[in-house]
């Protein structure tokens, strides 16, 4: 593979900023892909690339299902995906202080584990939780 064709790749996984194709992004500003994971199954685990999207697209469209149907989502040592009702409520433009209804709706947040809070603040990571 030329430079050339290395760097078209890595801007393809969006690691290169897109205004500047031979700049890498910085640490802050990196996104990881659905390409990035399918190739870090398929670093890892050792099936075929193809095969390595497919799983990572099965496990997305799982957890996507079940978000919709309205459960929660728990991974372990990672966190907590929930959907929740906000029920409809009188907000303001904060431009015109016009008052401004706004329509119930579904939201998802998510909690993270204290596993991978410690990880993120570089802290000793305690015992994975249940």
């Amino acid at each position: 593979m030329t430079r050339r064709e290395t760097t078209l790749f890595h801007w393809e996984l969006g690691l290169v900023a897109a205004d500047n194709p031979e700049t890498v992004n910085g640490p802050s500003t990196r996104t990881i892909t659905r390409v990035d994971l399918a190739e870090a199954v398929y670093r890892s685990v050792g099936l075929s690339r193809k095969e390595s999207a497919l799983l990572v697209q099965a496990v997305l469209d799982e957890v996507a299902e079940a978000l919709t149907a309205g459960d929660c989502v728990k991974l372990s040592s990672f966190g907590r995906f929930v959907v929740r009702n906000k029920p409809e409520r009188l907000g303001r433009n904060p431009k015109t202080g016009v008052p401004v209804p706004i329509t119930e709706r579904r939201v998802l947040s998510f909690k993270p584990s204290a596993v991978l809070k410690a990880r993120i603040n570089g802290q000793v990571v305690p015992d994975e939780e249940d």
